[in-house]
């Protein structure tokens, strides 16, 4: 057996924070909302134009995001506007979207 067989694995504390990110990423519309928020930042009244859905609907999912490091929020006045919390995000967007389209 490789000695050195750890190198292949996931230091533990990582794991979660992973798996976590990826369960937010497992719901369609949270996909959704990252989609557009991929486009441009946001306030939550666009988004819930957007997808058709109740304020605190969308503010739910929102929070949740915000809370896994998805999403990041910016006060104007009593808006609140929304945007992806870095460009990494939009990277796994893009190449998951790149991987479905070539399955499909």
């Amino acid at each position: 057996m490789d000695n050195n067989i750890n190198i292949y694995m996931l230091e533990d504390r990582y794991v979660s924070k992973v798996a976590a990110f990826f369960k937010t990423l497992g719901d369609e519309t949270r996909v959704k909302i990252i989609y557009a928020l991929s486009m441009k930042e946001l306030c939550v009244n666009d988004i819930v134009e957007l997808l058709n859905m109740t304020q605190s609907a969308v503010s739910h999912q929102l929070r949740q995001m915000k809370s896994e490091g998805v999403v990041k929020a910016r006060r104007s006045g009593k808006n609140i506007f929304y945007s992806l919390d870095d460009e990494h995000v939009v990277e796994i967007l893009e190449k998951t979207v790149k991987h479905v389209k070539h399955k499909v």
